[in-house]
């Protein structure tokens, strides 16, 4: 949309502008393949000579509607959507990185995301070096390698809810040459847009707040355009040398800023799949519809149940930054001043298994892997989705046996805070 729309405006409205007598939906087109007329209207498409469609695992309209509304609302120059934010994070990683290749990551991320990195990127070659987000500068710095490729961090952490330091992140990458990646899944681009901040390029997974509604699971990498891939071609050879598996077609030079993202859909799309399909990416438009709506509410229902926590002397520690005794609440203020998102990790005084009854006794709020939802969720980290780190990983990610996520939805708050304290009553 040529306009300076607001982040609402854009929700609604961005990626997809209907002609006269066109559906004002992005129609699904549920095909895998498309007619041409000639061998070489097809040929030209292979070659990345022209634009448009000849199989959906490569593109497909309803998914490029949806992946241009996301960045639009992110401020970039192009995002392509996958089949999950796991397959998001590899790609994004993927397409700057190969076997010898290092790259740096905060530890405070999720537990997922830290099993990717430290274990199956591990096995294709490419190691990471994670680093604890809130030492000085110089400490991160020393964990850069001559092969290092890139930064990586979570704009609010998951589970531990800590809130990166941009700012700091992009100055140590692009101190040496790498671009900064990150994860924006529980903020969203209407809370914050990190390549205001100097961020390069930014994942989601489409699956948490985007959708909203637990109907589809995706992802989706969005390029900001403003890394200078050239200025640095030795250090990224797939970028700016000739891609044999295209003619010799070098894709700095022939697609400019958009030479990350044809890269990562030309080589990575065409040889791991990994893409959505369009129904999904028709459900996921659905969502980003209210995205501006529900964000302002999960936001305000967290801080009345976030407050409640930290007055009540059952819990032993909590951290949301939307409050001003979070070691981050300045720092939220700075890049979040519009909403923490819904997410508050907190502690009770006790155990494991002080938590486990909390949970148990819960009736309106749902024990779900899930988070970022509409219905208010809760989870065990140590007992769910990190169960598979050690003890000294979980450390490392900012996870203690304790640590409750809670994911607060959009119900009446009253609601919400009724079932929370009949259940702190159960302790």
């Amino acid at each position: 949309m040529k306009q300076n729309y607001k982040p609402g405006t854009l929700c609604v409205r961005a990626g997809y502008v209907p002609k006269n007598g066109e559906p004002v939906e992005p129609p699904i087109v549920q095909s895998t393949t498309f007619k041409y007329d000639t061998t070489d209207d097809m040929a030209r498409l292979f070659d990345l000579e022209a634009a448009g469609y000849f199989y959906t695992r490569l593109a497909n309209p309803t998914c490029d509607a949806v992946a241009a509304k996301i960045a639009e609302l992110e401020g970039g120059v192009g995002a392509v959507l996958t089949s999950s934010g796991q397959a998001a994070n590899l790609f994004a990683i993927f397409n700057v990185c190969e076997a010898g290749s290092h790259f740096v990551a905060s530890s405070e991320i999720y537990g997922g995301t830290f099993n990717l990195f430290a274990v199956t990127m591990k096995k294709m070659g490419i190691e990471c070096t994670f680093v604890n987000p809130e030492t000085s500068e110089e400490e991160i710095a020393a964990a850069f390698r001559p092969n290092t490729r890139a930064l990586f961090g979570e704009t609010i952490a998951n589970p531990g809810c800590t809130v990166l330091d941009i700012e700091k992140f992009a100055r140590i990458a692009h101190a040496h040459n790498v671009p900064l990646i990150i994860d924006n899944t529980f903020a969203t681009p209407v809370l914050c847009r990190p390549f205001e901040w100097g961020c390069d390029i930014v994942t989601h997974s489409t699956t948490k707040y985007m959708d909203g509604l637990a109907t589809q699971v995706g992802g989706c990498v969005v390029d900001s355009g403003n890394f200078d891939w050239d200025a640095h071609s030795d250090m990224f050879p797939g970028l700016t040398t000739p891609d044999e598996s295209y003619h010799g077609l070098t894709y700095t030079k022939a697609f400019g800023k958009l030479g990350y993202t044809t890269k990562l859909v030309a080589q990575l799309m065409r040889d791991l799949g990994c893409s959505p399909a369009p129904q999904n990416a028709f459900l996921l438009n659905m969502g980003l519809q209210t995205l501006h709506l529900r964000m302002r509410q999960h936001s305000a229902n967290a801080q009345r149940i976030a407050e409640f926590l930290a007055s009540d002397e059952r819990v032993a520690w909590i951290r949301y930054s939307g409050l001003p005794s979070d070691p981050h609440h300045e720092r939220a203020q700075k890049y979040l001043p519009d909403g923490q998102c819904g997410v508050i990790a907190f502690g009770l005084k006790g155990d494991r298994q002080t938590a486990v009854r909390f949970m148990d006794s819960l009736r309106l709020v749902n024990i779900a892997t899930h988070v970022a939802d509409a219905r208010t969720c809760v989870l065990h980290p140590a007992s769910h989705t990190h169960r598979q780190l050690s003890d000294e990983q979980l450390r490392q990610a900012g996870v203690s046996p304790e640590l409750i996520r809670l994911s607060v939805g959009i119900e009446d708050v009253d609601d919400i805070l009724n079932d929370i304290q009949q259940a702190m009553n159960q302790i």
